[in-house]
């Protein structure tokens, strides 16, 4: 009987929690048409767990949505920015994101196979194959594409699907004598290997006999884990003792203690850092401060948002949701605040400290630091876009307009989820200062690059009224 070929990569339990979190927001947000912050919630979930199937298939809906209502591909400089692929982990992300900008496109699919093959993920594998067969064989038939879903079936001892992948390959090249043998080895073997493997419906299905006999082995290693966690905090804590001043022991040591996600462990870590600020007045040590401190809170508040799901009826509790986050954006305000102090030319800070601004309806504040932040090339775009926002908000419409307008005109790509945004609160800032036809125009222009973004439809109708 065939077992899994080495190498496959199982999702522990833990991070398949976390990855649902992720799912759930994508799907609540896909409903509302906003298709492309859903792709971008369910691939950092993909980020926890590549092999949930569910979850790639609901990727790929949410994709055919998008594309039906007029989402275009990824464009070049998009493309250009997505994260370094260090790994086959981090090639099959981007190659995912790309398939769900542009869902028809087979060389993003054999993209996502290629890798995931390689990084154990078989799951993902399996999954992909017969939408890459069939939309290959639907259009332009490329013997590449079927020769090599048939070397990644061979690789994951998938014989059935190797033998299929091997014929299609043959009928594009029928007179070649090697690959009529190939197919003929290969249903070959298909036979002689017919087992328990083959039939199951995933790779982590296959593996739910050996769970019984594994469980008691797990458990043990999931304790010896957190024994080699603590094993390696208390190894870190000597160190530190014995050069108790040396910078480098002190960061080893925070950072095992902050990669616990134990508020106590991190707590900890705080009043180390907090030690060594008022010791040496290197104010690197209270950054990091702030960042386990907003750490902490990002943290409480997916716990708030999640009970608040749960309970939808309960005001008290939407109440308390919605307190928490103001009350958490005045904290991250602070922080960034004190950082923006310190660091003056890193923009960054500055970006972080207007947007917490806007959050707390503090617009006229935040007009003068998005008005810096957009100074750094890599914030330009949102911090305009942020910045005419605040214009708008604080009364200053025609600002607001001239502000959207230039970004426009200076933005390169059109259609994309960033010129979609700023044509949208061009044309709301125009209908704020009356300037209706100017407004549906803008609202067309977004309504042709993505109906259902936001409330477009509504706004283009109340534009074209008649009046009465």
């Amino acid at each position: 009987m065939s077992g899994p070929p080495q190498g496959y990569r199982d999702i522990p339990e833990e991070d398949r929690r976390k990855a649902k979190q992720f799912y759930d927001r994508g799907a609540t947000i896909a409903a509302t048409g906003n298709y492309e912050y859903a792709i971008e919630m369910y691939l950092q979930g993909l980020a926890l767990d590549a092999e949930s199937i569910e979850a790639h298939q609901a990727l790929r809906d949410i994709s055919m949505k998008r594309k039906a209502s007029g989402g275009k591909k990824l464009g070049m400089m998009d493309s250009m920015k997505l994260p370094r692929a260090k790994d086959d982990k981090q090639k099959i992300l981007n190659a995912e994101k790309q398939l769900a900008y542009d869902p028809g496109n087979t060389d993003h699919m054999l993209a996502v196979m290629e890798p995931a093959a390689k990084f154990g993920y078989y799951d993902t594998v399996m999954w992909m194959g017969p939408i890459l067969l069939k939309a290959n064989n639907d259009g332009k038939k490329e013997l590449s594409k079927f020769q090599a879903l048939k070397d990644i079936y061979v690789k994951l001892h998938q014989w059935k699907r190797a033998t299929e992948a091997a014929q299609y390959a043959l009928s594009v090249k029928p007179e070649d004598m090697d690959m009529q043998r190939e197919v003929k080895d290969l249903a070959a073997r298909q036979t002689m290997d017919e087992g328990n493997y083959e039939k199951s419906e995933s790779f982590r299905g296959s593996i739910r006999d050996m769970e019984g006999q594994q469980k008691l082995m797990r458990s043990d290693t999931d304790v010896r884990t957190e024994d080699q966690m603590g094993g390696m905090i208390r190894e870190a804590e000597a160190e530190l003792a014995a050069e108790p001043n040396e910078p480098g022991k002190l960061l080893k040591l925070v950072d095992l203690l902050v990669k616990t996600d134990n508020p106590e462990h991190e707590n900890h870590a705080i009043d180390l850092l907090e030690t060594a600020f008022q010791r040496t007045k290197q104010f690197r040590y209270r950054l990091r401060v702030g960042e386990i401190r907003m750490r902490q809170l990002s943290r409480m508040e997916r716990s708030l948002l999640q009970r608040a799901k749960a309970n939808p009826a309960d005001k008290t509790m939407l109440a308390e949701y919605a307190q928490f986050r103001k009350e958490r954006s005045q904290e991250e305000l602070n922080e960034y605040t004190l950082a923006a102090e310190n660091y003056p030319t890193q923009l960054e800070y500055q970006f972080q400290m207007a947007k917490r601004m806007f959050d707390l309806e503090q617009f006229g504040e935040a007009i003068p630091v998005f008005q810096k932040a957009r100074q750094d090339p890599k914030y330009r775009v949102d911090a305009t876009v942020m910045l005419g926002r605040a214009f708008l908000e604080a009364g200053f419409s025609d600002e607001a307009v001239d502000t959207f307008k230039g970004a426009i005109d200076d933005y390169q790509l059109k259609g994309d989820e960033k010129s979609i945004e700023m044509t949208y609160w061009y044309g709301r800032s125009l209908e704020e200062k009356g300037e209706k036809p100017l407004a549906a125009k803008a609202y067309s222009q977004v309504a042709q690059w993505n109906f259902n973004y936001r409330d477009t439809q509504v706004r283009i109708k109340k534009m074209r009224e008649k009046p009465q």
